[in-house]
């Protein structure tokens, strides 16, 4: 059954009203939980929620996957209360700061992260609870029933990691999430016989919204702290996966490992953000699911997600950014504030109402990134000014150019990365490569190319090979070679880390 396309917003917690009471909701390492169980356990965590804490309070979760880090969205939505969801990868220091910054009352999470922290690192006020505490208690609390918020309402700040500074919050409203849910299970397919394995870091907005889209359409969810790329293989064959979503780094790990025919048999679909698909691992995506739809999908923070590629074109373009996601309004913005044209390259602009209400306490920031929408937007209002670069073909398709900040200027040429790293995959003789520029006193940037090699390594032939696909100023004057490339904790390669690693 196809999800209707119902652009109401509601308050966010409505989403644990939405799946059959018996059906599958949440399969935990120490138990499942079906809808009605989901239903439950969201309005008593509400209600402890509300007796701590005041209407606009944020509180913070730092935890793996677990029943807390997962019901919190929702029971944070009924209890009026901001989550502020942090990476379990971070250390003491970034989780004093952004605890600090967003002014939490309350930070969740498990006994020896808590531990961790050192005295000073929480401002005063700031309560510590660990999850184990916090769900022993849940039942024999009453159940708080679903809320009547204003969608307008801020529900959560995610804070994302920007090329300079401090991570920032990224002020989201209920009306936000529940749309963005609604668009994706809608373009998705979703429906409530999905199972989604959630691997990536409910912190990150793609990740918290596996958990929300699956249950818009009353499906399951299947949280996956995995340690090595084998595991996600084990959990999709033991829960018969059909939805798995991933970054770009990570699919190259999955596509590198033999997958059983129980692992694959019940995908449905793949889905990508984070980064650009590269021709040869779709196609190795393909070959590893030929049933499986696959969907290439671009996002930023600041509004959610942007495009995705109808499944369909991904064989014919499979380096497109395709076209814009409903509820979302995308314009290509020439450098003189006109629209672009077809082919000509433009700065992408997000407008609509999955864009975000701007950076948390942060005016000055806000103000560089959120801007009144352009004059021919259909949506009017504020808009995400993206900073990336992008151009849209005749068919309204849409391309990745390179991020403004990330352009490499060499001997006054613009090189974009992503067009040098896509002729060093080209090649085959690397699984991965980052571009960056290099600081040069005659030239103002060179080029320097991080790489990991497959099985065997010719820097000679290698050179050869990116000689013949690119013009000379976009060679490389630095290859270097790792056994790992260095992560970011949202599984992105840390392009801000090798760039540094190279100026060396």
């Amino acid at each position: 059954m196809t999800l209707a396309l119902d652009p109401r917003p509601r308050p966010l917690d409505h989403l644990a009203e939405r799946g059959r009471g018996d059906a599958p909701a949440l399969v935990l390492r120490m138990g499942s939980l079906n809808h009605q169980d989901l239903r439950t356990r969201v309005g008593r965590l509400a209600t402890w929620l509300a007796g701590r804490a005041a209407t606009g309070d944020r509180i913070a979760s730092w935890a793996a996957k677990g029943e807390a880090t997962c019901l919190l969205p929702l029971a944070c939505a009924r209890a009026g209360v901001v989550h502020v969801p942090i990476n379990p990868l971070l250390k003491r220091m970034q989780v004093a700061h952004i605890v600090a910054d967003s002014g939490a009352v309350m930070l969740i999470g498990n006994e020896a992260r808590l531990a961790s922290l050192e005295d000073g690192d929480l401002p005063a006020g700031c309560d510590t609870v660990t999850e184990a505490d916090l769900v022993s208690g849940l039942d024999a609390l009453a159940i708080m029933g679903p809320s009547d918020h204003d969608p307008d309402d801020i529900a959560a700040i995610l804070y994302t990691s920007g090329s300079t500074g401090k991570p920032k919050g990224v002020v989201l409203s209920h009306a936000n999430m529940w749309l963005g849910a609604v668009s994706v299970a809608h373009y998705l397919g979703l429906g409530a016989d999905d199972v989604t394995l959630s691997v990536l870091p409910l912190s990150f907005d793609y990740g918290q919204n596996q958990l929300l889209s699956a249950w818009y359409a009353g499906g399951s969810v299947v949280p996956l702290d995995y340690l090595m790329p084998r595991d996600v293989v084990k959990a999709c064959a033991r829960h018969r996966i059909t939805t798995l979503a991933a970054v770009p780094p990570l699919w190259v790990q999955l596509t590198e490992l033999d997958w059983p025919e129980e692992a694959t048999a019940s995908m449905r679909r793949l889905t990508n953000s984070g980064g650009a698909l590269t021709e040869p691992l779709v196609r190795s995506l393909r070959r590893i699911f030929p049933q499986a739809r696959v969907f290439p999908m671009y996002g930023l923070t600041e509004a959610f997600r942007s495009t995705y590629l109808d499944p369909a074109l991904v064989d014919s373009h499979p380096t497109s950014m395709g076209k814009a996601i409903p509820f979302a309004e995308i314009l290509v913005v020439a450098d003189d504030g006109s629209l672009a044209g077809d082919g000509q390259e433009g700065e992408l602009v997000h407008a609509g109402p999955l864009v975000a209400h701007g950076y948390w306490n942060d005016p000055e920031r806000t103000a560089e990134r959120f801007k009144a929408a352009p004059a021919a937007s259909a949506y009017g209002g504020m808009a995400v000014w993206s900073g990336d670069r992008v151009r849209r073909d005749g068919d309204g398709l849409l391309y990745f150019v390179g991020r403004r900040d990330a352009m490499i200027k060499s001997a006054g040429n613009r090189i974009s990365p992503q067009e040098v790293e896509d002729a060093a995959i080209a090649t085959g003789a690397v699984a991965e490569a980052v571009a960056v520029g290099v600081p040069d006193p005659r030239l103002g940037q060179v080029v320097c190319l991080a790489v990991r090699p497959q099985a065997t390594f010719d820097e000679a032939a290698f050179r050869k090979a990116l000689a013949a696909a690119l013009p000379n100023f976009m060679q490389p004057r630095t290859i270097r070679t790792y056994d790992a490339m260095p992560r970011n904790p949202n599984g992105k390669l840390d392009r801000n880390a090798l760039a540094q690693e190279m100026s060396e």
